[in-house]
């Protein structure tokens, strides 16, 4: 028995900082609507914040500025009340691998199932869906990394994921130059073996612009690699399918890639 504040003292003594509605119900023995309005006392205070229905942050001093700890702290334990595996990919995982010009203004995370972002004070998490046949083929142990925080582990993709969904969901990820830096700063660190391997999950015009990104900037055996995949390719496909030229001259004038079958019809830019 007890009250909800002991409570999450309680939790953040061990260690916890979130907890799920129904747990805290079962170890103070108050009803729902107790519960309720306890918690609404404490997020009007700062103490808690609810990214999702029954699942709670607890918010120590050092992060009521922020409005919520860094998502690194408790995406996992979210996604496990979800009953959902996911993935930190995109420019937070470009940023973890060492691409120093991703400013991750934003936490970006795979998953299988299509999910509202969620916006708590300054942080932001933003959930790219992946078809479930292609999460579980790309979201292998062997091939994830581990972001580490203060409170536990967090998955994030490995190198070799992060170019491909930089590459795949580039839209989302400052654009086709986003993506381009990502190749630019990371590419020598790809496995080849496992860029080939986990490529099958994805759409091969997306494998296709990640190896004329990894050419372009001399990442040569990592482009190798996904040869075989341009080779299957039986039209050309534009580098960036949502750039709109600004004449009808450009598109006719735009460059062929032949190894790659793209037609490079948008500058990629970089900073050295």
């Amino acid at each position: 028995m007890g009250n909800l504040q002991e409570f999450i003292e309680r939790e953040l003594a061990r260690g916890r900082a979130y907890f799920a509605k129904p747990a805290a119900m079962a170890a103070l023995g108050i009803t729902p609507q107790a519960f309720k309005s306890a918690a609404a006392r404490l997020m009007k205070k700062g103490w808690l914040a609810c990214p999702r229905k029954e699942f709670y942050l607890i918010l120590r001093p050092e992060d009521r500025l922020a409005g919520a700890p860094d998502p690194a702290r408790w995406i996992g334990p979210l996604m496990a009340h979800l009953g959902l595996d996911y993935r930190i990919s995109l420019l937070r995982a470009a940023a973890f691998h060492g691409s120093s010009h991703q400013a991750a203004m934003v936490f970006q995370v795979i998953a299988p199932r299509q999910l509202a972002r969620i916006d708590i004070g300054r942080q932001r998490v933003e959930f790219v869906y992946q078809a479930p046949d292609a999460f579980a083929l790309s979201n292998q142990p062997q091939w994830l990394a581990q972001l580490k925080s203060e409170a536990g582990y967090a998955k994030v993709a490995g190198i070799e994921l992060t170019l491909l969904d930089m590459c795949r969901y580039f839209h989302r990820a400052a654009g086709i130059n986003g993506a381009a830096q990502a190749v630019h700063d990371l590419g020598k660190k790809a496995d080849p073996r496992i860029l080939a391997g986990a490529a099958s999950a994805y759409e091969n015009s997306a494998v296709r612009r990640l190896g004329y990104l990894l050419e372009r900037f001399g990442h040569d055996r990592q482009a190798a690699a996904l040869h075989s995949f341009a080779a299957k390719a039986k039209s050309f496909k534009d580098l960036d399918p949502a750039a709109k030229p600004i004449a009808a001259a450009l598109s006719t004038a735009a460059e062929k890639n032949q190894q790659w079958k793209l037609v490079i019809n948008v500058p990629v830019e970089i900073d050295a």
